[in-house]
């Protein structure tokens, strides 16, 4: 089936919004975790919620649980450190009890988790993030060169790679150009240019002399079965978006196991693999935004653009650096 615009942007941005129906009888099913202002930081489900309630307070440290209110305050230690070795400890513990398949794909990767001055709350291991449902940051890189307009519309052919088809999330989807997770402490363009090298084989002095920020793409996604373990863990995330204008004779190739091989495409290529739902679903939003920005997709081509392009940077519900965007 022929895939709409929107239905890529449905496909992703799957979380309901506030003040629907919808919104009112998910949140009845979720927790919300909140830090030790009460500010909500992240959902949990119901197992994910059975699990830390389960998991021994020497271990955790104390949880005050509100079950009127769906509320949970947990990892409240005194300092930073603390608040990250517990949820170490936790995550931890539940991998060696093999209590969710997600953390088969550990990757020994720490992201933050900020509170409501934008301040480190604890840094939790990557594959874990999604069972607490917090914020993560990330990057995403399109790539593209300049070629005469009769050789391709818009004067443009972009870099698209195909994922490894042993990739434990999405294999043999296609991607962006480059992107990657955010570590704790490491900037936007750090990010890039690292994944740049490990993704694409592409020189950091190349990178720092033509990147191009713009802003970022921002949603909420309910994992599925592709995503890899259990679904219906909530997955906020903030994507950090950046254009590359190479040389012609700068070429893309793999570097480590995560990409397969790379295309040079054109715009209609694009669109035709998007249509065939062949992209990731959060690397079809950074098309689309793409699309948008180089107008390729305008409100005089698409009748659903103003929703579209709200939809592209949603107002997530929890605190962190997004907020100043």
């Amino acid at each position: 089936m022929t895939k709409s615009n929107l239905d890529l942007v449905n496909e992703c941005d799957v979380f309901p919004y506030p003040s629907t129906p919808e919104h009112t009888s998910l949140l009845s099913t979720l927790y919300t975790l909140l830090s030790s202002s009460g500010t909500p930081i992240g959902y949990l489900t119901e197992p994910v919620f059975t699990a830390l309630a389960k998991t021994p307070i020497k271990i955790k440290g104390e949880l005050e649980v509100s079950r009127t209110n769906r509320t949970i305050l947990a990892f409240q230690q005194a300092s930073e450190p603390e608040r990250s070795a517990a949820v170490a400890a936790t995550v931890s513990h539940w991998r060696s009890n093999s209590t969710f398949a997600v953390l088969k794909g550990w990757r020994d990767e720490l992201y933050p988790v900020y509170g409501p001055g934008n301040e480190l709350l604890f840094s939790v291991e990557r594959s874990a993030s999604c069972l607490f449902g917090v914020v993560t940051y990330g990057v995403h890189l399109t790539a593209y060169v300049r070629v005469p307009e009769e050789e391709a519309s818009f004067g443009i052919k972009i870099w698209v790679p195909r994922r490894s088809k042993t990739k434990q999330t999405y294999p043999s989807m296609l991607d962006n150009t480059v992107a990657g997770g955010m570590a704790t402490g490491e900037t936007p363009l750090e990010c890039v240019i690292r994944e740049c090298d490990e993704e694409a084989s592409l020189p950091e002095e190349v990178v720092r002399k033509g990147v191009k920020a713009h802003g970022t793409v921002t949603y909420c996604y309910i994992r599925e079965a592709r995503a890899g373990g259990e679904t219906g863990l909530v997955q906020p995330e903030c994507q950090y978006i950046y254009d590359l204008e190479l040389p012609r004779d700068v070429v893309c190739k793999p570097n480590d196991s995560e990409v397969e091989e790379f295309y040079l495409w054109t715009v209609e290529e694009i669109q035709e693999a998007l249509k065939r739902g062949e992209f990731k679903p959060n690397c079809s939003l950074v098309m689309l935004d793409f699309f948008v920005r180089w107008g390729v997709l305008t409100k005089e081509n698409e009748k659903d653009y103003e929703e579209i392009v709200r939809r592209l940077h949603r107002d997530l519900e929890f605190p962190g650096p997004h907020k100043k965007e």
